[in-house]
C-alpha cells in the first residue's frame, strides 16, 4: 500500500521517544535490532537530550518536555486521597514553594512523559537528579471518562498507567512550567470547579483525523493509522511483528511499523471510553487491547500494550497473550 501525499495542515505534536535502546525477542534474549521491526530499531519520536535533566536548588527541568518538576518526588512524605493530593498542592502554592506558586497536579501525558521504557525500579531516565523514586502508584489530575469517581494513576516501578479510585491513596509529584511538545489529554469536562485535567498542553487541531480510504492521517502527530484497527486479528508478540513486516515486502513506497507504547497512547482520549478515542474518529474494527512495539522494561520477555477501550498503558506476556495489531507510518512530507 503506498504512501499518500498529504494536504491538509499537520500540527506534528510527535510522541516522545520511548528512551528504549535494546531489542529483545519473545522470551526476552537481546538480539540484532536490524530488521527486527521493534521500537528501538526505529527510536521514533521525539528525540532525547543529553542529559535530560537539570537540577535548580529545589526543582529539576525536564529538558525534553520543559517542564519543571519538585526534586523531592513525593514531597508531601506520604500517600494521599486525590483530593487531599489537590489540597496539598494549593499549600506548596501558598508557601511559594521552591520559590514557585504555580505547581499543579501533572496531567496523564505530563507524569507519564517522566517514564523511560529503559529503565525500570524507576522507570525514569538514568542518571536522574530526584534522589529516592517511590516505587508506586502516583496521581495524575486526569479522571477517568468510563468513572469519575476514577482518575489516572503512574507506576514508576515500571511505566503503566491505569485508573484508580479517588478514594484510594496515592503519591504525588507535583509540575509546573509549560510544554511545547506534549499535547493536552483530550479531557474537557469540568468535573468541578477545581478537581480537573489541568488543561495544559498543545492544542489539538479542530480537524484532527483525517479519512483517506483506507488509512487515517493524524493531524496532532504526523502520523497515519491503518483506518481499520485490526491487522490480523488476536496473535502473538512475534506474530504481531511478521504480520506489520509483511506489509512491506515487496514494495519499498510503504513504511508500515508496529507503533511504538507512545505512539500507541498518542491517540487516546481521556474524555471517552469504549473506546477512548475521539467520538469523531473514523476508525473501524475497533478492540481492546494492542501490541506495542516497546519491551517491558521491567521483564523482557513481557511487551507494553494499550488497553483501548479504557486508555489504559499496560503489559502482555509475550508469549502467552494474543492481542490486537495496528500499523503506523510516519506521514511523508
Amino acid at each position: 500500500m503506498s504512501d499518500k501525499t498529504i494536504t491538509h495542515p499537520v500540527t506534528k505534536i510527535r510522541p516522545l521517544s520511548t528512551g528504549q535502546n535494546d531489542c529483545h525477542d519473545e522470551n526476552g534474549n537481546i538480539v540484532n535490532c536490524a530488521g527486527s521491526g521493534q521500537d528501538a530499531e526505529f527510536s521514533s519520536g521525539i528525540k532525547w537530550p543529553d542529559p535530560r535533566f537539570e537540577t535548580n536548588g529545589e526543582t529539576v527541568t525536564d529538558l525534553l518536555t520543559g517542564l519543571i518538576w519538585s526534586k523531592n518526588s513525593n514531597p508531601a512524605g506520604f500517600p494521599m486521597l486525590w483530593e487531599e493530593s489537590l489540597d496539598f498542592i494549593d499549600s506548596l502554592n501558598s508557601q511559594n514553594f521552591a520559590g514557585r506558586n504555580d505547581w499543579r497536579m501533572p496531567n496523564r501525558k505530563e507524569l507519564h512523559s517522566l517514564i523511560s521504557f529503559n529503565e525500570n525500579k524507576p522507570a525514569i531516565a538514568a542518571p536522574n537528579p530526584f534522589g529516592k523514586i517511590f516505587l508506586a502508584w502516583y496521581w495524575t489530575s486526569t479522571s477517568y471518562a468510563g468513572s469519575l469517581k476514577h482518575a489516572w494513576r503512574v507506576q514508576l516501578e515500571g511505566g503503566r498507567m491505569f485508573f484508580g479510585a479517588k478514594t484510594e491513596y496515592s503519591l504525588l509529584w507535583p509540575v509546573c512550567g509549560e510544554s511545547s511538545n506534549l499535547a493536552l489529554t483530550g479531557q474537557k469536562a469540568n468535573y468541578d470547579q477545581k478537581k480537573r485535567d489541568n488543561q495544559h498542553g498543545m492544542e489539538w487541531p479542530k480537524h484532527r483525523f483525517m479519512d483517506e480510504g483506507e488509512t487515517v492521517a493524524d493531524a496532532l502527530t504526523g502520523l497515519r493509522w491503518m483506518k481499520k484497527a485490526d491487522l490480523c486479528g488476536a496473535v502473538s508478540w512475534k506474530e504481531a511483528l511478521e504480520k506489520v513486516a509483511e506489509l512491506n515486502a515487496g514494495d519499498s513506497k510503504n513504511n508500515w511499523r508496529m507503533p511504538n507504547i507512545r505512539e500507541l497512547e498518542s491517540l487516546i482520549d481521556a474524555s471517552e471510553s469504549y473506546p477512548a478515542l475521539s467520538d469523531k474518529h473514523p476508525f473501524t474494527d475497533t478492540g481492546d487491547v494492542y501490541w506495542s512495539s516497546t519491551s517491558s522494561s521491567f521483564e523482557y520477555d513481557w511487551a507494553m500494550a494499550i488497553y483501548l477501550d479504557k486508555g489504559a498503558v499496560g503489559v502482555g506476556f509475550k508469549t502467552g497473550d494474543p492481542f490486537l495489531v495496528w500499523p503506523v507510518a510516519d506521514i511523508k512530507d
